[in-house]
């Protein structure tokens, strides 16, 4: 599913169902409007609660937890912006025989309306907003949940046609009530289920601003593929917020597991300089989708920065095979290349893998893919992609060029705020 798969069915299904409660007449008036996109609003929240709670079968519909996490973004901003038409005008009419569903004094039915909205929109902004510390962020993002609150007092008690026998009251209860269930659990229960295990810091090798760690299992270990992520939470005051980071390793036997991290902002500069051997971490994992594409007949592996990592863990699966189909393109900047690219070039060699380093410019880009377009047709040639969003559309262009499918370009999402 995408992201306008979701954000487009949930507004036609309540479009529809809602359609059904009042007369036809009434259909093509700013009431209509503003009550199927109050509605509308609502169930985006629930859905992005729903979306945030990190369920597997919620990831696997999506076809990654770095793809829910996108559709999630767009759902508050559209949510905010379906609610401020809804704000703005009245959604209600004299032919709708309008009755609340759970029925409030007056003051505090127009304080709920009001308070929704505020809730909503802060809610956005803050999430949105980047320049917010990230353990001030998380924090004031855990409210996300109780404001959704007042978000349904303010439907059961406004004056509307959706009573909760109709199928539109039904979508949207139940929806609601999906909602509420993964708030509760994702503020309570995760922190206590979904631990995946405890590990222990067992070697840390930093340079130019980035940290290489290694950890190994201290009670129990988990299996993982290679391109998964994980959520790591250090043992350590200011760093106990779950933070999501790219595996840097493929799975071995003894469940050591490695993360490639750069301080780019106030939670991972802080991990790079504090990180040392002995230290106790929760790891909530595995996740994410990013694999190798099955039978292509030409790779091209594009990894930016910090971005090399799923393919540092493709390079070391021991079940994967076909390297020698592969070319693996490191961009970097020479002043902050971690891992070095000699140490990469080298595991690429070992592998069969035709690396490129790309320290700046396309020209790199250009011959990786005009290289593998020379062993076979465009169409079976298949990109991996992981890095920041400008070079992803630079590489979109230079595929156009070489005539590539866009379908055969797979990515992993680089940044989840």
């Amino acid at each position: 599913m995408k992201t306008w798969h979701c954000t487009l069915g949930i507004l036609l299904i309540t479009a529809v169902t809602l359609l059904l409660e009042i007369p036809v007449n009434t259909w093509l008036t700013s009431a209509t409007l503003s009550m199927i996109f109050g509605t509308t609003a609502l169930l985006y929240m629930a859905a992005s609660c729903l979306l945030g709670s990190r369920w597997r079968a919620v990831e696997s519909v999506f076809g990654g937890l770095d793809r829910v996490y996108e559709t999630h973004k767009w759902l508050g901003i559209w949510a905010l912006v379906l609610a401020s038409y809804h704000f703005v005008f009245k959604a209600n009419l004299d032919e709708w025989n309008s009755v609340p569903i759970f029925e409030l004094p007056k003051y505090w039915t127009r304080l709920a309306r009001q308070l929704s909205y505020v809730a909503l929109g802060l809610i956005v902004l803050l999430a949105l907003n980047r320049k917010i510390p990230y353990s001030q962020w998380r924090w004031w993002h855990k409210l996300s949940g109780p404001l959704f609150l007042i978000v349904i007092v303010h439907w059961l008690s406004f004056k509307s046609p959706i009573t909760l026998s109709s199928p539109v009251g039904v979508w949207v209860a139940l929806f609601c009530a999906t909602g509420v269930l993964a708030a509760v659990y994702k503020l309570l229960l995760y922190p206590c289920v979904g631990r995946a295990g405890e590990y222990r810091v067992a070697a840390v090798s930093r340079d130019k601003g980035a940290v290489h760690l290694t950890l190994e299992p201290v009670r129990q270990k988990f299996a993982f593929k290679a391109g998964q992520f994980a959520f790591l939470a250090m043992q350590e005051k200011g760093l106990r917020e779950p933070h999501p980071f790219t595996i840097a390793s493929a799975h071995a036997s003894n469940g050591q597991i490695e993360f490639v991290i750069r301080g780019l902002g106030d939670y991972t500069s802080k991990l790079c300089e504090c990180a040392k051997i002995g230290m106790h971490a929760d790891i909530y994992a595995p996740y994410g989708r990013f694999k190798r594409p099955a039978h292509a007949k030409q790779e091209v592996w594009i990894g930016a920065g910090v971005g090399i990592s799923p393919f540092i863990s493709w390079l070391q699966d021991a079940q994967a095979k076909d390297f020698d189909n592969a070319t693996l393109v490191y961009c970097f900047n020479p002043s902050r290349a971690f891992p070095p690219v000699e140490a990469l070039q080298a595991m690429a060699e070992q592998r069969g893998v035709r690396f490129i380093g790309n320290p700046g410019g396309l020209d790199a880009l250009v011959d990786s893919l005009h290289h593998a377009v020379g062993r076979t047709e465009p169409a079976n040639v298949h990109v991996s992609f992981c890095g920041p969003k400008g070079l992803l559309l630079k590489v979109r262009e230079l595929m156009t060029a070489q005539h590539i499918p866009r379908a055969n370009l797979h990515i992993e999402l680089f940044e989840f705020r």
